[in-house]
């Protein structure tokens, strides 16, 4: 089984750079069960970080056409890496493979372990937006909060111990007050620092590592022959008259 993680911005041109490309893969592939190989490929340009609508929009576009390209190089399915599953809708309405986003994996998940799950993010200005993916994914009725660390995607890796203190401090203030009795990191930065196994223990919830949660949803599906349905994500109009993709916009 070969999985590609399309990274939606030029990570290997950011500050986190190639090297940050390749742990992520190698996380990605330890986690992976016998037999699956786990790619990461990034876009070759948009937005550094994604932490706002705006930025999920712009990174779209190239998302899209690396998640084609990745169908035609033969992988069994892609993951979309970044938390707010940029494009998720219109690459599966382009595509026969599974195309799975981490939000909605680690929402769907969490959702079945317990009455109400939290979502931690990085910003207050994501709030809403994040409470928005959990009513399209259908679980809105089982949140139970979403909180801020405060902490910017891009430094979420300088100041690794301050960042863990941060996460426990934000997960225990969603257990004891807002009564959820499960947690995920709705960033995939968050997720990458593999810390779900810890901050669980300190805190005494299970912790959703979204990109685990995503890369267990494609294996699985992959494994039982399924993918999104073509009633829900059909071909677009124009592809379905029999116009290219290409005809879908004006170069």
């Amino acid at each position: 089984m070969r999985i590609a993680y399309v990274v939606p911005g030029p990570m290997s041109k950011g500050p986190m750079g190639l090297k940050e490309m390749r742990r992520r893969e190698a996380l990605l592939n330890s986690w992976a069960f016998e037999g699956t190989t786990v790619s990461v490929v990034d876009v070759p340009n948009g937005p550094i970080s994604i932490e706002s609508a705006y930025e999920e929009a712009l990174c779209v576009p190239a998302t899209i056409d690396l998640i084609l390209q990745c169908e035609r190089d033969g992988f069994d399915a892609v993951i979309i890496g970044c938390f707010g599953d940029p494009g998720l809708e219109a690459a599966r309405e382009l595509t026969k493979i599974p195309v799975v986003g981490p939000c909605e994996s680690s929402l769907l998940l969490a959702a079945g372990l317990g009455h109400k799950f939290s979502v931690l993010t990085v910003f207050d200005s994501l709030i809403a937006g994040q409470e928005l993916l959990a009513h399209k994914a259908g679980v809105a009725t089982k949140l139970a909060s979403v909180r801020a660390t405060g902490i910017p995607v891009l430094d979420l890796m300088k100041d690794p111990e301050f960042t863990r203190r941060r996460l426990i401090e934000v997960a225990e203030t969603c257990v004891r007050q807002d009564r959820a009795d499960a947690f995920l990191f709705g960033c995939m930065t968050m997720s990458f620092l593999d810390l779900a196994d810890e901050i669980s223990a300190a805190v005494g919830a299970p912790a959703v590592n979204a990109g685990k949660a995503a890369l267990k949803h494609a294996e699985m599906l992959v494994s039982m022959g399924l993918s999104h349905s073509k009633t829900a994500y059909p071909y677009p109009a124009k592809m379905q008259a029999g116009l290219p993709f290409e005809a879908l916009r004006v170069a």
